[in-house]
Formats: C-alpha cells, sequence, structure tokens
C-alpha cells in the first residue's frame, strides 16, 4: 500500500488537475492514486499515516457540497463521515484553490474549514504558506500572517501554480518522509 493518500473534492474538476499534477511526481508505493472525496469511505482515510488533500473555495468561502450548488456530493458531505475515525499520529497537508480578484473577500477560505475538522481530531497539519505575492482583501485560512495550507489561484496566477506546488512539496517532504 501507498504511503500518502491523495484526496481531494472539486466542483470544476480543477482541484482533481491539481492533484494529478501532485501525483505525477511520485510513484504509486509513495503516493495512491487521487480520490475523489465523493467515491472514498471513511476507511480509505483512516488507512493512511500521511494525507494530502485538496479544496477548491465555491461561492461566498464555502466548502464544496451540495449546499454550494455543486452537482455532486463533496467535502460538506464527506467529512462527517470522519467524525469517528481517530486522526491523532497522522500528518496532515491541505492545498486549496480560489480567485483572488473575483473572491478576494473570501480567497481560499475552505482551506481552513478543513484544517479546523482535522486539527480538532488530532491530526499533526503541516505545510502553511506565505500570503505574499497574492492580493485579496480576506481569508479565513490566514493564520499569523501565513495561510494554512498551500492557496492556489488557477484563474488569475496559473503561471505560478507549478512553482508554488514544487515549493509546497518540498517545505514538507521531512515530514512526510518523502524527497522530491
Amino acid at each position: 500500500m501507498s504511503k500518502i493518500g491523495l484526496f481531494f473534492g472539486t466542483d470544476t474538476g480543477k482541484t482533481r488537475k491539481v492533484a494529478k499534477m501532485i501525483k505525477k511526481l511520485f510513484d504509486d508505493d509513495t503516493m495512491a492514486k487521487p480520490i475523489n472525496v465523493n467515491r472514498a469511505v471513511a476507511n480509505d482515510f483512516a488507512s493512511y499515516e500521511y494525507l494530502l488533500l485538496g479544496t477548491p473555495t465555491l461561492g461566498e468561502g464555502l466548502l464544496p457540497g451540495l449546499s454550494a450548488d455543486c452537482e455532486n456530493e463533496s467535502w460538506e458531505e464527506f467529512l462527517p463521515q470522519l467524525e469517528e475515525v481517530d486522526f491523532e499520529g497522522k500528518t496532515i497537508a491541505i492545498y486549496g484553490l480560489g480567485d483572488q480578484e473575483g473572491y478576494g473577500e473570501e480567497f481560499v477560505d475552505a482551506i481552513m474549514e478543513v484544517y479546523e475538522f482535522f486539527n480538532e481530531k488530532g491530526a499533526k497539519i503541516v505545510g502553511s504558506w506565505p500570503t505574499d505575492g497574492y492580493e485579496f482583501s480576506h481569508s479565513e485560512a490566514v493564520v499569523d500572517g501565513r495561510f494554512v495550507g498551500l492557496a492556489l489561484d488557477l484563474d488569475n496566477q496559473s503561471n505560478l501554480t507549478e512553482e508554488r506546488l514544487n515549493a509546497w512539496l518540498t517545505s514538507i517532504a521531512d515530514d512526510f518522509g518523502f524527497s522530491l
């Protein structure tokens, strides 16, 4: 079995695209193939010591799911299924997508919802990311001047995605026991 689980929620497919970019950098022994959370079960999560999780932020800073007008279930419906899972001893890193120009008042807010859920469950969360190079007015995902996970804007800064992704993965490598 792979060492790292890679899970994402999506509406337009952009978060899936980033998950595939991440997976291409790793062999199957290191990282499992990306799984949409609408196809996952709680035991999928429980079986990994290390988890990389991706989410877009929709509309008014919402986690993807049916109430955010997604066509399919996503994080909103999946997180309650994880209420009984013990995340003590697990290491998690989160990446999130947002649109800092169109939704600068709630840029990548959904990262914080995922962060808070797993933090409250005792997981070790790694991979905070600097806010430098972004132009937004507010984000719930900023704590002590840093995003709680990698913030990506494929709408306005797609040219920076690969560079940011590689730098972020390098920054969490020691915590996850891999090298790039």
